[in-house]
Parts: C-alpha cells; structure tokens; sequence
C-alpha cells in the first residue's frame, strides 16, 4: 500500500512517494524544540470528549490516559473543564513519521493518529446500548479544526469531503459558527462525523489521513491558544490551565474606542435599550463620552475588574460593540467593511508591535485583517498625549478576529506588567511570551486547499 494515491489525489495510508527523504517519512525540521511543543510538521487532532465520559479515557489517578500515551508514544493533552461547555477538548499530538502498526494491516501510522482511535473507540465504548439487539445505535463524534486546515476534507466545491461521505456513507459536516462549543478557538471550524459506529470509524479514518497530510500553518500556536482563549458567549476567556501558576487578584481592565459621534446612536439605542443590554450582557461598564468629542469623534470607555483566568467582560461587551461603533464602508460586492479605532497608552503599544513588528505581523497574517499603529499627526483630539492609535480594517468577521487578538494581548499586557499574572509576575513558559499568546485567531484563507464556496448547514 506504500505510496498509493486514492481518488482524492492523497495517500490512502501516510507512505511518502519520494523515496529518498529517509524512508518515505516526513521529518521535523526542529529537532531541538521542546519535547512537549507541536511542530510546524506534526500531526495534530483536536477531538471533543463529553464530559460524562472523560474518565473512560483519563482513568483513575490518570491511568488510562499514561498507557495510551505509553502504548502509542504519542502526546496526549486534556484541557481543563470550560464553564457552562459539556465537551473538553482533547488535543493529540505527535511527530509525523510513520512508525505505529494500525489495525491488522501492515500499515503504518503516526503515533497521533493511533493515539487518536485508541482514544476514540474507549469513548464510543461508553456509548448506551440499544435495547433491541437489531437495532444500530448511531454514533456522532465531533473534533475541531483549525481555519486553514479544513479546505483539505472540504476539497473544491466541497468535491473532497462528498466522495468520502459516497464512500462510507457517513454523515460528515462542518458546522456554522453558531455551534462552536465554548471551548472552541474562534478560528476554528466544527468537523463532525454521524452514522454506526463501523461508518464513523471509516470516515474517521479518511479524515484523519488528510489532516494528517495537510498541516495547519499555525498549529504551533495551538497549546498556548487552547490553554489561553476560549469562546464564550461571542466574548473570549483568559483561562488556562491548572498548572500554569497564574493567581487570582482581580485586576482593572479597559479599552478606549474612537467612535464617530454619527454612530452614538446606534451604540445608546432609543431610551438607552442597546447599551444597557450589553452591559447587562457583558458584565462590563460601557461609559458614552459624548461631551469630551471634538469635531468628528467621541470616546466610549469600556471597563471591568477582571481576573485573568475567568472571562473578559470588556473584551466581550468590546466585540459586542465593535460593529456599532465603527465606520462601515460598502465594497462593490456588497460586502461591509468595518474600521474600528482604539487608543492605547503609549507604554502597553509595544505588546502589539513586538521585536522587529514580528507580532503585529503575526496578527496580520492569522486574522488577514488590516492592523496599524497610525503616527502621532493622525491622532484624533480626543486622544491623550501619552496615547497612540490602533486602527482595524477589514470585513466583519476578519475585523472581529482582529480586534479580539489585539485586545488580548492587551489584557495579557495588563496582567502581566501588573504582577498578577503569575506568581513570578511574568508568564508561564507554556505562553511563549507574546508571540504566542492568543494563538491562532481568524484566519480565513484555505491556502493551497482550493476555494470553499459555502459552508454546510447541519
């Protein structure tokens, strides 16, 4: 079966076609990186496990999930609990090179790929049984998958992920972003697999081969991003996990929006229903100060005492705000884009830029959205002396990407230059510093995968 291609131009079983890289085996390139780091050339599943069900892969003492790792030498890692999410995110990891048996063929696999069903057939051990013995109990299963991944199971005009639902008559969809769990990325996208249990497992098994063969860009960013940032109610959370180090004191945190005074309106709402619904919503304090504008703009001050493991009240009510404080500009196509201003002290702008602008390239790159530090003659007068203005571009949801990884770090910035972010008053080392906090956001180009022309509704 080495190096045989199926009808999605793909192996069917992970053997490389060129032999001269080492034995058909892909390698990473970064061979001092820190044994528990994701490589850029590593094999990576996010699967969702419901929680009633995540001691048949933990075991007591976490004795189950030691031998998987041991048996598959593969990195398994269960994120910590999201409030009010009935999932928990178990991300699967390993090299890519092909070295564990699979089954009883002479195939081989990576280490995460086996780790991945052997993980996958002990939570569909829990499933109930049916009471009649003829009847098939169906099976869903759910995984997550980063933006620029999924074009490889979708394929062009969804031609891709059609031929393996003919082929194992499995229901495979991606979901619309409204079923995005909390303990989601907001860049990811929702794969889930429907069917008997033998179904599923085929369709699994195809659809972990491309996953396999297609690298997410930014999978690297994955455990800071999946540790530091879950979706929760259209905000976003600093959680993380439970040996992180990072304490509890609350902390002050604001965000200062230029808004057109055009636009008031829309953020008050008549008899004031639209802000005090998003304050009631958020949890943060929203201030409108229409009385320090100067000609074209005013200030709206968004605030909330917050702890850095528990959910942003400012970023929340901040995207929640977003569209309605913002200039909107319509293209030829009809598509709406949004430019969303922000004043940022001075000494915080630096968490943005990064050494050599690496950061704010970073974020450019991830969320395809316009980003820029304006000089000091653009300022607007309501700005102070000691501010500096970050301008967002884009369409809706790339600007709301944006402006989501920029208030992170932001808030990171905050907490850390504080002392509260860690017992030592500087991040864990699993955050690797701020290149990687935030992880990856946005992001909705398919690269290489082709052009997907529409999501599948459930």
């Amino acid at each position: 079966m080495t190096g045989q291609k199926n009808d999605y131009g793909k192996r069917s079983h992970y053997q490389s076609d060129n032999p001269g890289n080492g034995g058909g085996k892909r390698r990473n390139p970064e061979d001092e990186r820190e044994s528990n780091a994701i490589g850029p050339e590593d094999t990576v599943y996010r699967y969702l496990c419901p929680n009633r069900k995540i001691g048949s892969i933990i075991g007591r003492g976490g004795d189950i999930v030691k031998q998987l790792r041991s048996e598959t030498q593969a990195k398994i890692r269960i994120n910590e609990t999201v409030p009010g999410c009935e999932e928990r995110v178990v991300i699967i990891y390993s090299s890519s090179e092909e070295t564990n048996g699979f089954g009883e063929s002479d195939d081989l696999v990576a280490p995460a790929l086996d780790a991945l069903f052997k993980v996958h057939d002990r939570i569909i051990a829990e499933e109930p049984v049916a009471d009649d013995q003829f009847d098939i109990q169906p099976v869903t299963i759910r995984m997550l998958v980063p933006a620029d991944q999924i074009g490889c199971v979708i394929g062009k005009g969804g031609q891709v992920v059609q031929n393996i639902r003919n082929e194992t008559r499995a229901q495979i969809r991606i979901l619309s972003n409204e079923h995005l769990p909390r303990c989601a990325l907001t860049s990811d996208e929702l794969l889930q697999i429907s069917g008997d249990a033998i179904v599923v497992r085929k369709a699994l098994f195809q659809l972990a081969c491309r996953l396999h063969d297609n690298p997410s860009r930014s999978q690297h960013l994955l455990l800071s991003s999946s540790s530091n940032l879950y979706k929760t109610y259209g905000g976003y959370t600093g959680a993380v996990g439970s040996n992180s180090g990072l304490m509890g004191s609350a902390q002050e945190f604001s965000i200062r929006l230029v808004c057109p005074t055009e636009n008031i309106g829309s953020v008050i709402g008549k008899g004031g229903v639209i802000i005090k619904q998003i304050r009631q919503e958020s949890g943060a304090l929203i201030k409108v100060d229409s009385s320090a504008s100067e000609g074209d703009d005013c200030l709206i001050t968004v605030s909330a005492k917050e702890v850095f493991q528990e959910p942003s009240p400012t970023i929340d009510a901040v995207t929640r705000l977003q569209p309605r404080c913002s200039e909107r500009t319509e293209k030829d196509s009809g598509d709406v884009v949004l430019t969303t201003r922000l004043l940022v002290p001075s000494s915080r702008v630096g968490c943005l830029i990064g050494k050599g602008g690496a950061i704010i390239t970073e974020m450019r790159s991830l969320t395809r959205a316009s980003i820029r530090v304006l000089s000091k003659e653009d300022l607007p007068k309501v700005a102070s002396e000691d501010e500096e203005m970050v301008q967002i571009t884009g369409d809706t949801n790339v600007a709301s990407s944006a402006l989501v990884q920029v208030t992170t770090r932001l808030r990171a910035n905050v907490f850390e230059t504080s002392g509260h972010a860690s017992s030592s008053g500087r991040y864990d080392s699993e955050f690797d510093g701020y290149g990687s906090y935030g992880g990856q956001i946005g992001g909705s180009s398919y690269g290489a995968y082709g052009v997907y022309t529409g999501r599948m509704k459930p």
